[in-house]
């Protein structure tokens, strides 16, 4: 299975082929549409206009869960979308969450515990005793300082046969990471932080797009 998805983060269409289909389960020869996997949620798709309504990573397969009845066969050449706008917002809230995630471990060798990546908002939760609120001004303004200089991001293959991915950005980091990125620093775009509490010792960073506002 190819997963365009890590080739061109940025096709919203695509004419695919059913590869195996199991009841309402269906495996397709290539793929555009993202399944949940490191925190950033599934994108929102569709197969000749029959809505994905769950899907599961399985090795390196991606097995699609369509409405009963979808009348999908072997052979058959289906159109994939994906809703883009929201595939754009993933995208640079993940990478946003990357960014944050690296300037607090280079910076205080704080343990992530946690994330997610969702629409409308991203967060990063910390193991950490002390409040992690003074340091957000100065967490915030590097990280501005990165996406003004609007760094390129490079990504690839740290081992292809068994599919792991990285981002890197040089002179800043090189991460494990599967998710779906953007290819610059300044489309990721200017946020907010907002620290919250979700249980003893763990501290969490919210972060949200500042045009949202």
């Amino acid at each position: 299975m190819r997963k365009i998805f890590w080739e061109n983060p940025y096709q919203h269409t695509l004419t695919t082929k059913v590869a195996q289909v199991d009841g309402n389960r269906v495996l397709f020869a290539d793929t555009i549409a993202y399944s949940f996997a490191g925190g950033q949620e599934s994108d929102k798709a569709w197969v000749n206009e029959i809505p994905i309504l769950d899907s599961k990573m399985e090795g390196n397969l991606i097995y699609y869960t369509l409405p009963e009845g979808n009348g999908l066969c072997v052979g058959d050449e289906v159109v994939m979308t994906i809703d883009w706008p929201r595939r754009n917002r993933l995208m640079r809230l993940h990478f946003a969450a990357e960014i944050i995630l690296e300037i607090v471990t280079q910076k205080f060798g704080l343990e992530k515990v946690g994330a997610h990546i969702a629409e409308t908002k991203s967060r990063i939760d910390f193991r950490s005793e002390t409040p992690i609120t003074p340091h957000l001004p100065m967490i915030l303004a590097e990280f501005t300082d990165i996406i003004n200089r609007d760094l390129p991001i490079a990504k690839g293959y740290s081992d292809e046969p068994n599919q792991r991915r990285f981002w890197k950005i040089d002179g800043f980091a090189q991460v494990p990471c599967g998710g779906t990125h953007v290819n610059s620093t300044r489309e990721v775009g200017l946020v907010t932080l907002k620290r919250e509490r979700p249980g003893k010792s763990i501290e969490r960073i919210e972060i949200r797009l500042v045009d949202d506002k």
